[in-house]
């Protein structure tokens, strides 16, 4: 029986969140119902300098996390360069891949590290239950089609990814899937939600784990709950408060895509074994 190794990159810098809980959650569930064996080891990046070595693994999971992702000399930061840049050429040599999700912060220092567009800080921070609306090619993605269009999840963040490199991306076989709501009031450029990087890497600037409970906590913050409420005015963030355990929200976005991208790696890597 073919045993299905997880690794979870934690990317928080030993600040308490939410979103490692949840990336826990998901792949503990995951876990559990797998007909396979499955095993899953944590990895501290920033604290503790630890990252996992490729070839013990057949998942990874990057999480999100504070700061700025531009390089500012930390040891951790060449390291997880390196993890990219392996991971992405075992998969140009190799017929067994190896899967990576990319969530918020890492699929910032990932965009940086790739080159393809201009990772900067935004006016003022973001953080709410936002609409994300899916391009053509998110419409066709297996990750992203079973959701409506616009469809919701969590937005926590101070920097963005706008003005992608075109040419860049479509020269490494990447594509934009979504990009944030439209905002017809403010002339300023949409930002990148989701890219897929290549036919194994999956990246979302959004927080595709994010779950009501994780939320509520969140809002206990001062920060984030003026931010949202900046973003929205006071009525709409009642409204959203009352709304966060709709089942067409936040609740159906988790459900999806982190499940939906450890279910298909899991049948590569199988089909893979088998053949």
């Amino acid at each position: 029986m073919k045993e299905i190794k997880i690794a979870l990159l934690d990317m928080n810098n030993h600040k308490a969140n939410q979103g490692m809980r949840n990336i826990k959650e998901i792949s503990q569930v995951f876990k559990e119902t797998a007909e396979d064996k499955v095993t899953i080891e944590v990895f501290d990046v920033r604290y503790k300098n630890e990252m996992p070595n490729v070839a013990d693994f057949d998942i990874f999971i990057s999480s999100g996390g504070p700061g700025n992702p531009h390089r500012e000399g930390y040891e951790w930061e060449e390291k997880f360069a390196n993890f990219l840049d392996e991971i992405w050429a075992y998969n140009k040599n190799q017929d067994q891949k190896k899967f990576l999700f990319l969530v918020c912060h890492s699929f910032q220092l990932a965009s940086i590290h790739w080159n393809i567009g201009n990772i900067c800080k935004r006016k003022s921070y973001s953080f709410g239950v936002m609409p994300i609306h899916k391009t053509d090619e998110g419409e066709q993605d297996f990750l992203l089609k079973n959701l409506p269009q616009p469809f919701y999840a969590v937005d926590s963040r101070a920097y963005q990814f706008i003005e992608p490199d075109d040419q860049k991306m479509e020269d490494l076989g990447m594509k934009i899937l979504a990009l944030e709501k439209v905002r017809p009031h403010i002339h300023l450029e949409r930002a990148v939600m989701a890219i897929r990087f290549s036919d194994e890497i999956f990246g979302t600037q959004f927080h595709p784990e994010a779950d009501s409970k994780g939320m509520l906590e969140n809002l206990k913050d001062q920060t984030n709950r003026d931010a949202m409420i900046e973003n929205f005015g006071m009525e709409k963030y009642l409204e959203t408060i009352d709304r966060m355990d709709d089942p067409d929200k936040i609740i159906l976005t988790q459900a999806q895509i982190l499940p939906r991208f450890l279910q298909n790696a899991a049948q590569q890597i199988l089909k893979y074994e088998m053949a």
